[in-house]
């Protein structure tokens, strides 16, 4: 699990916020201001719709090829891209066309490495969504690529895109806060998503083996082809679909990089006997050489503080949610109770409409991709932000401890 040089001097040098908008940038690939950039979406279920809404509000875009390996996703992605783009089954048609500029990839985890690989190949810029890798040895190759074929590649952890994260993390590294040694976060929905329901899926109309990839041979099941993500050959779970959101923004406001140990506690108390991953899970990550504990707890039977980030300094404790953050002083110190509410609603929402961390994640990729500066969330974030998560399920499987080698 050695790390590259070049990624250890990027994580030291990560940048500080996402370039506002401001129009289009020549570059040396010859995006002027009038010439629109043509997108290809693969994997175009509910996730990349909500994506691809967002990029059509992005001046200068067009969504000019959609793939899927069902053919309803294909039949409803025509609602949110050029009505004339080209459609296939099959990714690498997509990444052969000289009319495809960049690619926004939103398919089940396994497929993100290998794909964002392949793109970067291809000479396509990458917007792929979060985790970045599905395995630990998938991080190297796939921020070699991206800096081998100089490609802007952008991963999906969209809250270092939102003004008042941005706020939070100058305040923090200037000190505003104290000394930082806990952090805290949560994950908590109370929703039965656990439950086991017909989909009359038809096998014919979906490309199982093209789905199932480097995954080993199965026969097709309609809820491992719905429910993915709580399946161990597609996905990773709570940890690789929700703690890496927070955990990237631990990382970028901290200086973190792969946690030293992890300790692990997971159960099935809504979805026994269907889901892989645990519904309800805890895990605490130790970074020593920081001094820093992380603890993370997520669930889908309760929802009680809902999304959040507990940073708890010596000074005092920052609150964050995707729409919020407030700071409470602790007793007899200097700092003033501050806060930003931007989104409209309870407390540890998942989403707000505003600000719009899709949007403004999307359009700093745009404008990075014209002007070939570095995005906000590059391949190096991506991977750091899922270590941990990787490392916290290693535990999980491994009798709930286990230590980075």
């Amino acid at each position: 699990m050695a790390e590259s040089y070049r990624r250890r001097e990027f994580l030291k040098k990560a940048g500080t916020g996402t370039a506002a908008f401001t129009g289009f940038t020549a570059t040396s690939r010859g995006y002027v201001s009038n010439e629109t950039l043509n997108v290809g979406c693969i994997g175009t279920g509910g996730r990349c719709r909500r994506l691809m809404r967002d990029l059509r509000n992005i001046p200068g875009v067009r969504i000019a090829a959609i793939c899927d390996v069902w053919d309803k996703n294909l039949e409803a992605a025509p609602e949110f891209s050029d009505r004339k783009a080209f459609r296939t089954k099959n990714y690498l048609e997509v990444l052969d066309r000289n009319d495809i500029d960049a690619v926004v990839i939103a398919t089940p985890d396994h497929w993100h490495s290998p794909m964002t690989i392949d793109a970067c190949k291809a000479g396509k810029d990458v917007y792929v969504e979060k985790p970045l890798t599905h395995e630990l040895a998938e991080g190297e190759r796939v921020i070699q690529a991206q800096n081998e074929y100089e490609r802007i590649v952008q991963v999906g952890m969209q809250q270092r895109s939102m003004p008042h994260i941005q706020k939070v993390r100058k305040i923090i590294q200037a000190g505003g806060i104290g000394r930082i040694h806990k952090v805290h976060l949560t994950w908590n929905r109370n929703s039965p998503r656990g439950r086991r329901r017909a989909y009359n899926i038809d096998p014919q109309t979906v490309d199982w083996e093209r789905f199932v990839g480097s995954a080993k041979k199965q026969p097709f099941d309609e809820i491992r082809f719905r429910q993915w993500r709580w399946f161990w050959d597609f996905g990773g779970g709570i940890l690789t679909d929700l703690m890496v959101h927070h955990l990237d923004i631990v990382n970028w406001f901290l200086g973190l990089d792969h946690p030293a140990t992890a300790v692990t506690m997971g159960d099935h108390f809504m979805a026994k006997g269907l889901w892989q991953t645990p519904d309800t899970i805890q895990t605490l990550l130790h970074y020593p050489e920081k001094e820093v504990q992380v603890y993370f707890e997520g669930t889908f039977i309760n929802a009680r503080n809902g999304e959040m980030i507990e940073v708890m300094g010596t000074d005092a404790t920052v609150y964050l949610d995707r729409g919020r953050y407030e700071i409470y002083p602790e007793r007899n110190k200097k700092v003033k109770y501050s806060e930003w509410i931007l989104g409209e609603g309870p407390r540890g929402a998942d989403f707000y409409e505003n600000p719009n961390g899709e949007l403004l994640h999307l359009t700093n990729w745009i404008e990075c991709v014209r002007s070939r500066e570095k995005p906000i969330a590059p391949a190096e974030a991506g991977v750091s932000a899922v270590e941990g998560a990787h490392l916290g399920n290693l535990a999980y499987l491994g009798g709930g401890f286990t230590r980075w080698s």
